[in-house]
C-alpha cells in the first residue's frame, strides 16, 4: 500500500511539473510578443497625438498655402455671417417686444388717467396694478435690448474683421458678401431702433414710468 501511494505522489508530482511547464511556456510566449504590441500602440498613439496637437503640419490633401488661406477665409466669414444674422434677429424681436411693452405702459396710463374718476376702488386698483406689471416688463425689455445689441455690436465687428481678412487673402466674393451682410444688418436694426425712440419720447412724455396713483 505504501509503496502505491509514493507511485501515485510522483504521477501527482509528474502532472503538476507538466502543467507549469506549459504553463509558463504561454506566458513566455504572450511576454515576447508584449513589446511589440507596445511598441505598435506607441507608434499609433504618438502619430495620433501628433495630429492632435499640430495639425497644421499634416498635409494630407496637398494644398498649396494660398488654397489653405483662402479656404480659412471662407470658413471665418460663413461664420461671422451666421453669428451676425442670429444676433440681427435676436435685437430685433428684443427691441419689437420693447417697443409693444412701452405702447401697452402709454396706453394703460392714458386709460387710467382718463377713467379714473368712473372707476370704481376695485377697478381702479385692477389698473393701477396692471401699470406696474407693465412698468417692471418695460424695464426687463429694455435690459433685454442692450444686452443683446452689446452681442450684436459683436458681430459686426467680427463680420468687419472678417470681410478685411477674405479680402486681404483674396477672397473678394467671400469678402464682398459679408461686407453686405453688415450692411443689411445696420440698415434693419437702424430702422426698428428709430421706432423704439420714438416710442422712448412717447413714453417719457406721458409719465407713465414715474406717475403716482391718482
Amino acid at each position: 500500500m505504501a509503496v502505491y501511494r509514493r507511485k501515485l505522489f510522483a504521477v501527482g508530482l509528474s502532472w503538476a511539473s507538466s502543467l507549469m511547464s506549459r504553463s509558463f511556456s504561454q506566458r513566455s510566449r504572450r511576454l515576447a510578443v508584449l513589446p511589440t504590441l507596445l511598441r505598435n500602440n506607441w507608434k499609433t498613439l504618438s502619430v495620433t497625438g501628433g495630429l492632435c496637437a499640430v495639425p497644421f503640419i499634416q498635409k494630407p490633401d496637398n494644398l498649396s498655402n494660398e488654397d489653405r488661406v483662402l479656404r480659412a477665409s471662407f470658413l471665418i466669414t460663413n461664420s461671422a455671417k451666421t453669428y451676425l444674422s442670429q444676433t440681427t434677429l435676436v435685437l430685433l424681436d428684443s427691441i419689437s417686444n420693447y417697443v409693444k411693452a412701452m405702447r401697452k405702459l402709454v396706453t394703460l396710463q392714458k386709460h387710467y388717467e382718463d377713467s379714473i374718476d368712473r372707476l370704481s376702488s376695485v377697478d381702479e386698483d385692477k389698473i393701477w396694478q396692471l401699470i406696474l406689471r407693465n412698468r417692471q416688463e418695460v424695464i426687463d425689455r429694455r435690459k433685454a435690448c442692450k444686452k443683446f445689441e452689446s452681442c450684436w455690436k459683436t458681430a459686426i465687428n467680427l463680420a468687419e474683421l472678417a470681410a478685411k481678412a477674405a479680402f486681404n487673402a483674396g477672397a473678394d466674393q467671400a469678402s464682398v458678401t459679408t461686407k453686405d451682410s453688415v450692411e443689411l444688418a445696420k440698415s434693419q436694426v437702424e430702422e426698428l431702433q428709430q421706432m423704439m425712440l420714438i416710442t422712448e419720447r412717447q413714453l417719457k412724455d406721458s409719465e407713465a414710468e414715474a406717475s403716482e396713483r391718482l
